[in-house]
This record gives structure tokens, sequence and C-alpha cells, in this order.
């Protein structure tokens, strides 16, 4: 009674839920991983406390839903109207008798891993096993049932009781004296035997009070007049009657034959069929687990034939199974609007994918323009490039001096195959003449192949040809430079007038012609002459314009 009274301070207003410790929802604080959003409460959006779904698909706490429905006349489901208020209808009314338990999600957030959030205490484990550790949680603060008004923490209940609470006092039996507990043991005080004798039978009438009291207070099970002896309080009744349904009607079966035999002794042939041992083997098999609604049924209403209790028990199962079934399609409703839900889920994906793919084949193909342009782009400035370099080393009198580097790498080149001649930049007779160039094979062509370096002369195509006499008929000198001012290699030769090559140009470029046997590799790479130095020689062309 001491633990009732301070217990009753702390619970809810008449329009809260009426729960213990947690009035809703488990705060999600106590779970090692976060909760997915199918274990949190449509109203609290706490972890789901005795789930139930409705008919809409939602999930709520129990106390949740009953608060909601208590609170609100024609209730309607806060989260139908978050997703879509457009299309609430008769699913989206809430109500206790509209709802199901939910086993699945029950069972599951059963073995959710969660932890005590008590500071101080370190114990982990799983979602069932919590609520039996809040109760005995010894960090946890609890009020002293006293009355006193401490909150302390349950491990030190027992201290605080002894040494600091003011309201855990106890009169002494012989004096009436006011003390503490822990004064109870060192207190003496001076009495008659008969003042000590007095608290004895006064003891032992409270004792038999409290007995009463006790005895008074339990009530019997309500199938007591057919033999059952269980007695207790009403929430032990109520589960005694839940769990005894088979013992209950084995009584009631007994107590009819009982009355059959009293009333016809000579006429009376029990039915094998209704024996006691067939008829307790056929309720245990049903298993139905439900309270029991034959005690509407007084013992003098029974009738005489044993088939009315089994006609009871048939439309006890009936109506079992016809709950079942109205539970299963609500469940099969709510099953096929997550499944059309997700169709439409589906489908839209669908769509956005095909959106994504549409977007994503257009990007391709303007990349691919924009590369497209980029390589145009490049090439443009790479004859933008050459044009600049051609025109720096351009020259317009005849004469043109042509540097070649890394002649030891092109030499080999030519030898491979990779590169066999190497063009000079254009250069001209004069500023509006005749437009040529040098064509230089560094391993030999023709006649010279392998043994001499061949060098040749090639008229090229330009834009005043049409102003200019034809053929060209201008006398061309050679010359390799020797870098020690030594020795040049010097050849010249008037053009053939009828040969194609000195011609007007029709092509970009007419057939070289020239020096085939120009300078012998050997002499080219001989240390006595200076043509190729720091991998580098000269060549110079000379055309007599005059």
């Amino acid at each position: 009674m001491a633990e009732s009274s301070p217990r009753s301070l702390q619970d809810p207003p008449s329009s809260g839920p009426d729960e213990d410790e947690f009035p809703f929802g488990y705060p999600t604080s106590i779970c090692e991983d976060v909760p997915g959003q199918k274990f949190l409460c449509s109203n609290c959006h706490n972890i789901l406390k005795k789930a139930l779904q409705t008919l809409c698909g939602h999930r709520y706490c129990s106390a949740c839903l009953t608060w909601i429905v208590r609170n609100n006349k024609n209730a309607i489901c806060q989260k139908c109207k978050e997703e879509d208020p457009n299309t609430l209808g008769e699913e989206s009314l809430l109500a206790e008798d509209r709802a199901f338990g939910d086993v699945a999600i029950n069972k599951e957030i059963s073995e959710l891993r969660v932890r005590c959030v008590t500071p101080g205490c370190s114990w982990a484990g799983v979602m069932k096993d919590f609520e039996e550790h809040q109760s005995l949680c010894e960090y946890a603060l609890i009020p002293c049932h006293t009355g006193c008004g401490h909150v302390v923490m349950r491990r030190k209940l027992v201290d605080h009781l002894e040494n600091g609470c003011v309201n855990n006092v106890t009169a002494c039996q012989q004096c009436q004296c006011s003390l503490a507990s822990s004064e109870c043991q060192e207190h003496s005080c001076e009495g008659s035997l008969c003042k000590e004798q007095k608290p004895v039978q006064t003891e032992t009438a409270s004792e038999e009070t409290s007995h009463s009291t006790s005895s008074a207070s339990k009530d019997g099970c309500c199938f007591s007049a057919v033999g059952c002896a269980f007695r207790g309080s009403k929430e032990k009744i109520q589960e005694h009657e839940k769990s005894a349904v088979g013992a209950h009607m084995l009584l009631l079966l007994q107590h009819m034959r009982h009355l059959q035999g009293s009333l016809c002794p000579k006429g009376f042939s029990p039915r094998p069929e209704l024996s006691l041992k067939s008829a307790g083997k056929s309720i245990c098999e049903l298993q139905i687990p439900a309270e029991p609604e034959l005690d509407c049924f007084p013992a003098s209403s029974v009738p005489g034939d044993a088939s009315v209790l089994q006609q009871l028990v048939r439309e006890k199962v009936i109506s079992e199974l016809e709950n079942k079934l109205h539970v299963f399609e609500n469940i099969v409703a709510v099953l096929n609007k997550e499944v059309e839900s997700s169709q439409l889920e589906i489908l839209a994906f669908r769509r956005q994918s095909e959106l994504d793919q549409n977007i994503i084949r257009a990007l391709e193909l303007k990349i691919a323009e924009l590369q497209q342009c980029l390589m145009q782009k490049d090439a443009g400035l790479s004859s933008l490039h050459k044009s600049l370099l051609f025109s720096e080393q351009a020259s317009y009198d005849g004469i043109f001096l042509w540097k070649i580097t890394e002649v030891g790498r092109k030499l080999q080149d030519s030898v491979t195959g990779r590169t066999v001649s190497l063009y000079s930049p254009a250069f001209y007779t004069a500023k509006y003449g005749y437009k040529v160039c040098l064509r230089v094979y560094l391993n030999g062509d023709g006649t010279g192949k392998g043994t001499h370096m061949s060098l040749f002369f090639v008229v090229m195509k330009g834009d005043y040809d049409a102003l200019l006499p034809w053929p060209f008929r201008h006398k061309v000198t050679f010359m390799l430079l020797d870098q020690n001012n030594r020795e040049h290699i010097i050849d010249a030769f008037r053009p053939d007038l009828t040969s194609a090559s000195f011609q007007r140009p029709v092509n970009e470029m007419n057939v070289a012609s020239g020096c085939p046997l120009f300078l012998p590799l050997a002499k080219l790479q001989s240390p006595k002459h200076a043509y190729v130095r720091e991998d580098t020689l000269f060549l110079k062309c000379i055309i007599e314009t005059n």
C-alpha cells in the first residue's frame, strides 16, 4: 500500500494513455542502431509498444491509439492526411475495434538490440527484456514510497529508509513513542507485564483482521460452483479464466453428468464419445485462447443432453474462426494496398529512369558533338601553328637555309622506314614568285638508297602561279654546310624543261627532282668534317632569279 500512493501521484491525467513507465512508445535513444521507419509509431514517433495496425496500413502504439480515439471524435489517421489528403476514406478512420495486433512487427521489435540509458548502468540486451530491467535497474531514480518527497537510486533506497527518510517511523508497542527504524533496536522503555501482553493481543487481533481482510479481498473463480477451487485478485482470476478453459469445461461436463445421473438414475446410459477422456482430449485439441463465456449459463439451466456442450464449443470455435477470418481479411486488404503503392512507386521509378536515360543519351550526343568540335578546333589550331611556323621560316629572295635537328634519330627513322623523307618549310623566289621547298632522304632514295643522302627540289602550287612563266627554268644550287667552314658540299642543276616536275603544278606539289647521290653517308658521319654537329645539320638552297 505504501508503494501505491506515490505511483498514483505520477499517473498521467485521464486524457493520457494508461501505461506505467513509457506512456507511449519506447524512446529511440535506447536502440544500439537507428531503428527503421516501420518500427516507429505514427503518433508519438517512438518505437512501437504493443503495435496495432489500422485498416489504412499505418501502425500505432496500443496506448497511442486508445488516447487518440478517446480524445477525438471520428479521429482520422494523421499519416494519411500527410501522405495524400485527397484520398481520405473510411479506411482512414481510427477505432480500436478496426485495428489488429501486428504480431510480425512486435516480434521484430522484441529482438531489437537495446541498452539502458540510465547514467551509470551498463546493461544491454534485447527489447523483450528491457521493461523487466527497467523495473530492476539499481541506477534508476525512484520516489521514496513513504511519501517523504525524496527521489533516490533504487540501490540506495534501503540506506535512505534507514538513515534519511523522515516518514519511515514506527510506534513503540509499549509506550506508543514514534521512533525511526534505526532506533527501534536500541529503544527501551518501562512498562508492566500487562502492557507487554496487551500489544500481543492487539497484534493477534490485527493479524486476524488483516487475514480476514486479505481473505475478503480475494475472490473466487466463477466456476467455483462446479468444483474450481482457485482464489485470487481480479487480475489473477482473469488470467486463470483465460488459461483454464479446458479444465473448466471438464468440470462442467462432470457436473452435468452428475445432474443427469441424479435426475435419471435408471434411464441414463453414457455415450462413449462423451467420456471424460475423449471430451478432455477434444477440448485440448481445440486450444481456444479466449475468455470463457460459459459462466453466463447457471447450473440450473444446463439441459440434460451433453450435446449442448458440444454445440457451445462448436459455436465458440466458429466465432473464433470468424474473428480470425476478419483479421486476415484486414491484413490482406492492407497488403493489397501496400502492393498497389509499391507498384505505383515502381512505375514512378521506371518513368524517372526512362527520363534519366533520355537525358544521359542527350548528354552523350552533346559530348560527342563537343569532342568533334574540339578535334576540329585542334586541327585548325595545328594548321595555324604550322602556317605561322612556315611563315616565320619562309624567305622571299630565292635563298633558303634549312636547319635539321635530331639528325641521329631521324636518320634511324629513315633506315627503319618509319619516316623515309623530310620536307622543308616552303620558300619563294620573290614576294610574288614561285613557291618551292626541299625534300631530303637521309638514308637515300632510288640509286642512292642506303649509301647516300638524297636531296630534291620540289615546285609547289602557289597563289600567283597564273602570273608566272612556265615551265620553271631557274638554276638551283644545293649546299651542305661544313660547320667548320672548310669544305661545303655543293651541287647544282638546271631544270629539264620537258619534265613534269617543272611544269605548273596541278596538285599541291609536283614530283621532286634533284640529286639522289648528293652525299655519301660515310662522309656525312665522318669525324674529319663537321657536317653534323650537336646532332644538327644545315642545308642551303640558292635559286638564281636573274
